[in-house]
């Protein structure tokens, strides 16, 4: 199913969100994509952490709490490498460098919208 994400305030985050809720596709993830376009991404939940196992680009990491308010920000997750933050309940995952083009920072609160 795929969201889209915003700021409380109606600001865009990220256009076109896979929503992976299912044991499935939270496991799945990006395995085997090539990359992220700007505007897309993958929101994973429940989680608190992600691993960057096999993957073939970096990517940007927002971890959320129950609310939507991001606890941490992790860019440019180079492959191979495993990200985490206690208390997070949902991790969305973007192309490197994103959360700097749209300022998503710790402390905003994203809101999930029907795509």
């Amino acid at each position: 199913m795929l969201v889209s994400l915003e700021r409380q305030d109606g600001s865009l985050v990220c256009e076109r969100c896979l929503l992976a809720e299912t044991p499935l596709t939270r496991a799945r993830g990006l395995l085997g994509r090539a990359g992220l376009q700007p505007g897309e991404g993958i929101l994973l939940r429940p989680a608190s952490s992600i691993h960057m196992w096999f993957m073939r680009f970096a990517i940007d990491a927002a971890f959320l709490d129950a609310d939507g308010r991001v606890l941490r920000v992790a860019q440019h997750l180079k492959p191979w490498r495993l990200a985490g933050c206690k208390g997070a309940k949902a991790v969305v995952e973007l192309p490197a460098g994103e959360c700097d083009r749209v300022g998503l920072a710790a402390g905003d609160v994203v809101v999930v919208r029907p795509a």
